[in-house]
């Protein structure tokens, strides 16, 4: 069991800048505790600290173990930590070899508290940004970090989050937290934002290759920032502020959203009109200029889309602005597994089966091919809105062994002849390559395909049914 950090807390003991200093005293203090900073960072004997390990936080460390920074991984997660301890990889982007032999030479290291953050020189914020039930922000985790830290922080430091949240958090949330403890931002520490932009399961772009911008509370802030990613960051973008770095975020994650409905909301009407959404699109999109592929499915899933907008949605109206396009697009993509769920009845009806005595197969519950994460996944929601009208719900994920989301427990099923054959309808709610579609097509009664996953089936079409 892995024991938490109990270290003395010497960096307590660090003397305040008093304030009857001359200003020059006080500016040439400030002066060199930069000039430290950024040496220790240049030479990479900084020790860098990371709060949450998840999908962001450990292929972070890992980028800044292998040019050889320290790295201290702060997880609440005590079964999580252990296992980067062990050298236990969780993440699929990140070589299981790679990571493992990093924790073997101690350039990465997991602990449950925050006893070691005064010998941290800087501290990355990696950690979830949900929302209320109502779709408000939800900064419980970055607040209660940024608590933690103002009890152990020391002069010297750079602390900067990551977590995707809106415009004025790190400035007017974070910074009052942490000048509590008695130190100054851009005196004593420094503060910045650089958002992560992280798309599991691309490999082509990385968290070393893709560019990252950063934005500092101050000049001193955003210097301290720009050199500490630029160690490992082929190509940092600086912003003016940690405020423009927010925006920045929520809106790459807005324009995809909104793209998204777009195409969404094509599908409903081609639905409609009795057309092929997947036809018209792979049509338009022949068009080598104007445009950009986005594509229809059952809704929206992940760590940001279907989050992230909303952040945006909430900040306008501080300054008496609706967001029409944000709240538009939100609608259209919630609404999609409610469709897909009214699409399935009647394809069901169509074939004699009552939905309420139907047994239906779920194919793939995370939110992305190829990928085990089911966070707001729409498949979820599908589950529920069949199994609320009395439908019988199993699922095969060959990523996703079982799940618990919102409410709902499920353990994947083997995806054998025999269930095939068994159930009265298969949706296909996740397109993994893994997954046999001519078989699936072949042996169950009819398919219902949300994401185009049987474009190259052959055989039998006619019980093709696509969203």
């Amino acid at each position: 069991m892995l024991q938490p950090s109990r270290r003395p807390l010497k960096s307590h003991a660090v003397p305040r800048t008093p304030l009857r200093l001359h200003s020059d005293q006080i500016e040439a203090e400030v002066a060199e505790r930069v000039e430290t900073l950024v040496n220790k960072i240049e030479k990479r004997s900084a020790v860098v600290g990371i709060v949450g390990l998840g999908y962001v936080g450990l292929p972070f460390a890992v980028e800044k173990a292998k040019v050889g920074f320290k790295v201290l991984g702060i997880e609440h997660n005590v079964e999580r930590a252990e296992r980067v301890n062990r050298g236990d990889n969780y993440i699929p982007d990140i070589p299981d070899d790679e990571f493992r032999q990093l924790v073997h030479e101690g350039l990465i290291e997991a602990v449950t508290d925050y006893a070691q953050v005064p010998d941290m020189d800087v501290i990355v914020i990696c950690v979830p940004t949900p929302l209320t039930k109502n779709l408000n922000p939800d900064l419980q985790f970055v607040e209660g970090v940024t608590r933690e830290l103002s009890r152990y922080l020391r002069p010297g430091q750079l602390i900067s989050l990551e977590s995707t949240t809106y415009p004025g958090t790190t400035q007017e949330v974070m910074l009052p937290i942490l000048e509590t403890s008695g130190l100054k931002a851009e005196r004593d520490f420094f503060l910045a934002h650089s958002p992560e932009r992280v798309d599991p399961g691309n490999a082509r772009y990385t968290t070393k290759n893709t560019n990252k911008v950063v934005g500092g509370v101050g000049p001193l802030s955003h210097k301290v920032a720009v050199t500490f990613y630029s160690q490992t960051i082929e190509k940092v973008v600086q912003v003016s502020s940690a405020e423009a770095a927010e925006m920045v975020k929520v809106y790459e994650n807005t324009f995809r959203a909104v793209n998204i409905a777009l195409v969404n909301e094509l599908a409903l009407l081609c639905d409609r009109m009795g057309l092929n959404v997947w036809e018209v699109l792979d049509a338009a999109f022949t068009k080598p200029f104007g445009i950009m592929p986005f594509y229809p499915g059952p809704g929206v899933g992940g760590h940001c889309i279907p989050l992230d907008p909303h952040y945006l949605e909430w900040k306008a109206r501080e300054y008496n602005f609706n967001t029409h396009f944000i709240a538009l697009a939100g609608e259209i993509n919630r609404g999609m597994p409610r469709f897909v769920r009214d699409k399935a009845f009647r394809v069901l009806n169509r074939l004699g089966v009552a939905p309420s005595r139907s047994k239906i197969l779920i194919l793939g519950v995370s939110y992305k091919r190829d990928l085990g994460d089911f966070r707001e996944s729409p498949a979820v929601e599908v589950i529920k809105l069949l199994e609320e009208d009395g439908a019988d719900v199993v699922y095969h994920d060959p990523h996703v062994p079982s799940f618990e989301e919102h409410g709902v427990s499920m353990d994947s099923v083997p995806l054998t002849d025999e269930l095939l054959q068994e159930v009265n309808l298969v949706i296909i709610t996740a397109d993994h390559t893994s997954v046999d579609y001519q078989r699936v097509v072949d042996l169950a009664t009819h398919v219902l395909d949300t994401r185009n996953a049987t474009k190259k089936v052959t055989k039998n079409r006619e019980k093709i049914t696509l969203l």
